[in-house]
């Protein structure tokens, strides 16, 4: 059996990245990490090939050589499932589909064969089973969770490893917490269900012997939820095995605000190469986060919390949003003012939006103030309801906070107090190679001399030369991000 893997591509957005990656020749941030986790489930005397859109062109050559075109999808990547959708259909191969998009919208996608829907643990020896006998049925679903100990090692050898920013891993599925805007526990449950450590090790170990060196992100959607195993099981295998091994890798990781709470966590997580967390924020009003059922961040000063993380040796980048119906016109300055007070350089700033099978999508379908589908894009300048603000009042207030905060001055005075912030203890052992000093020089040409916000760039230059000079490959590296940014959002620099 031939198995063709197909990733759809991104379109260009905040988390793509695609104008910083070229400063670092590499053509996507992260591998599909889902596609070859699926890969690994398949019969190991089956043929498999990936193809990652976002890094390669699907040839109709692939598509005639498979007996299944396999597709994984967020909602970010619909135009581009359309495209090979309509390919495939059009070269007579089957497609079999699964992942977030298929599991809420399995029913807008007629022309697909069948559905492997919910976590591929369950439901994907249910469609091989009936494929073996000759009669695999359209759709195969299930609401129960899978035990993640049974979950194989990726097929990390199906990628071009060398034209990825980040390799990634998983260690956790499920969320504790309870947002109501937000479909993680809709689809992965409340309950955090976790691999075991050794399953961790082993994945480190492959990256590890395929020649990966560099970053790794985790991709739980809070690395935290449940602490206790993290802490006293996980970490400190994890970095033993670092230790071992030169520390060969940097780990960023998505987590809840209450990591602040715990140093002793925090210090092991820097300790074992964790240099980074992704932390929803959202809104520094209390009513807001009250509304929105975002009870970890209430109550706490937020800030406090933050600087706190800083300190430890973590930067952090955070998860805002406008348009809840609390929201007064005053929350346009009060989000920019948190942000740059916060030292939080990457900072994704969203209009609310209402994904399908959350608690806030349940109740805007009953107020009958839904008006479609979400995109997934959060820099598209979409929502997919009526809001209770002005529709273009909210829409003008989005964009203040963007040109506030990622117009270069702003942008670089942001880096500037997460420098002030940040106590950077973590010493990866990287080596100077050719890559490197080809994005520096594209980054001294590029935004030192090419881009109108030059002349803020090299006052950060020198700023952190004279008070911060270990932090100066992190300092052009934020440059590059800002770049992207600026890039991403339409902005002129200055």
């Amino acid at each position: 059996m031939n198995i063709l893997l197909v990733y759809p591509l991104y379109p260009d957005s905040f988390w793509s990245f695609k104008h910083a990656l070229k400063f670092i020749s590499k053509k996507a941030a992260v591998p599909p990490l889902g596609l070859i986790t699926v890969s690994a489930m398949l019969p190991r005397e089956w043929y498999k090939k990936l193809v990652d859109l976002n890094i390669c062109e699907l040839e109709a050559k692939d598509i005639l050589w498979a007996d299944f075109v396999f597709i994984s999808a967020m909602h970010i990547q619909r135009q581009s499932v359309n495209n090979i959708i309509a390919e495939c259909v059009k070269l007579g191969t089957k497609i079999v589909a699964g992942g977030p998009l298929f599991t809420q919208e399995h029913h807008n996608y007629p022309q697909i064969d069948h559905f492997v829907l919910n976590e591929a643990e369950i439901t994907l020896p249910l469609f091989l089973a009936d494929l073996a006998d000759g009669h695999p049925a359209k759709v195969y679903k299930t609401d129960q969770f899978a035990d993640l100990s049974h979950t194989p090692r990726p097929d990390y050898h199906l990628l071009e490893m060398k034209k990825y920013f980040f390799m990634n891993i998983q260690v956790s599925r499920g969320c504790p917490f309870s947002c109501d805007f937000c479909e993680i526990t809709s689809l992965l449950g409340h309950k955090v269900r976790m691999k075991k450590p050794h399953q961790i090790i082993h994945d480190l170990e492959e990256l590890y012997r395929l020649g990966w060196r560099g970053p790794v992100s985790i991709v739980d959607d809070n690395f935290i939820g449940n602490k206790k195993e993290i802490k006293y099981q996980l970490l400190p295998q994890m970095r033993q095995w670092m230790q071992q091994h030169n520390y060969p890798f940097v780990f960023n990781i998505q987590s809840s605000i209450n990591v602040a709470d715990d140093h002793e966590l925090m210090s092991l997580m820097v300790e074992t190469g964790i240099t980074s967390t992704f932390i929803g924020i959202e809104t520094p009003d209390e009513t807001s986060l009250h509304t929105c059922n975002k009870l970890q961040n209430k109550g706490r000063n937020l800030l406090q919390s933050i600087t706190t993380i800083q300190k430890t040796g973590l930067t952090v980048s955070g998860g805002f949003i406008v348009g809840f119906d609390s929201d007064t016109p005053s929350v346009f300055q009060r989000q920019i003012d948190f942000i740059q007070k916060s030292g939080i350089v990457s900072a994704m700033v969203g209009l609310l939006n209402a994904p399908r099978h959350t608690q806030l999508y349940k109740r805007l379908e009953a107020e009958k103030r839904l008006t479609k589908e979400t995109s997934g894009n959060n820099t598209d300048l979409s929502m997919n309801f009526i809001p209770k603000m002005d529709y273009h009042q909210l829409l003008d207030g989005y964009k203040k906070i963007i040109a506030a905060i990622y117009a270069t001055k702003p942008y670089y005075k942001r880096v500037r107090q997460l420098f002030l912030n940040y106590n950077y203890t973590y010493k990866q052992h990287q080596r100077i190679n050719l890559s490197l000093i080809v994005a520096f020089l594209k980054s001294m040409y590029i935004i030192g001399i090419i881009d109108k916000g030059r002349i803020e760039f090299w006052k950060l230059l020198a700023w952190t030369l004279f008070k911060k000079p270990a932090l100066l490959t992190e300092a052009i590296t934020f440059a590059v991000y800002g770049y992207h940014f600026r890039t991403v959002y339409g902005l002129n620099p200055g």
